[in-house]
């Protein structure tokens, strides 16, 4: 029996490799197939999605705009529900770049039928006085299109839009923050006009034109141990290097 066993199983016709190549490979086909349409996807499903109605634009929301009118910008963008949310937003990005008073914009959608319009506006660091109020400029010394009589600007004043001062202030607004909502006004002073006066809510401060921010930081440590003495300060002198001079009242 041990040798019938033994000549069945040898005697068996040995299974063709022929069969499992090709399961095999139709299985890859397929699989091939199914990656290319997940690739492929994002390049025409858009183009399917537009023609639905279920994705036409009904809202736009409006993020970052302080000192711009949101009516400003849908003016631009110039959007109504004929456009689809899968639309190229290439074109709107482009026309509310435009806009003076934006430094950056990015659209992005929101299913099934928003469009969100994230922008950066340039911001205002002075005010300079004009002949019907004020003028509002930054630090790149460009007055920006912001009314002052319609939208709070909260800026130091400056006799005049002085490109020095300016970027100083646009520095200052970005890296000592707090120092800079404390300044309410900035001149310079001397004979040849290379001195700074900076008149803060709490103490004059007079510099040197080219006064860093880092110089600017020695006021604070000053200030708040004369405030501990209970000294009253009439003016805190920067102009001499590595001395921080207080004149007392």
């Amino acid at each position: 029996m041990a040798d019938d066993r033994g000549r069945d199983a040898s005697s068996a016709p040995p299974a063709k490799p022929t069969s499992r190549l090709l399961t095999r490979g139709l299985k890859l086909a397929l699989w091939g197939i199914a990656a290319l349409l997940v690739l492929s996807s994002p390049l025409w499903a858009p183009l399917f999605m537009r023609r639905m109605a279920f994705f036409r634009v009904r809202r736009i929301e409006i993020i970052g705009a302080r000192y711009v009118a949101p009516s400003d910008i849908l003016a631009r963008l110039h959007v109504d529900t004929t456009v689809s949310v899968w639309d190229p937003t290439r074109a709107l990005v482009a026309r509310v770049a435009k806009h003076p008073e934006i430094e950056t914009v990015a659209i992005h959608r929101k299913l099934p039928g928003t469009l969100v319009v994230e922008v950066t506006e340039r911001a205002p660091v002075a005010l300079v006085p004009a002949a019907n109020g004020f003028r509002v400029y930054d630090a790149r010394g460009v007055a920006l299109p912001i009314d002052p009589t319609r939208v709070t600007v909260d800026a130091p004043v400056l006799m005049r839009a002085d490109v020095g001062i300016l970027r100083l202030l646009g520095a200052m607004r970005v890296r000592a923050p707090s120092l800079y909502s404390r300044v309410s006004s900035v001149q310079r002073v001397g004979a040849a006009q290379d001195e700074l006066l900076l008149e803060l809510k709490d103490v004059p401060v007079r510099a040197m034109q080219d006064v860093t921010i880092e110089r600017l930081a020695d006021i604070d440590p000053v200030a708040a141990d004369l405030n501990r003495k209970q000294l009253r300060v009439a003016e805190i002198d920067l102009r001499f290097r590595d001395q921080v001079i207080a004149r007392l009242q």
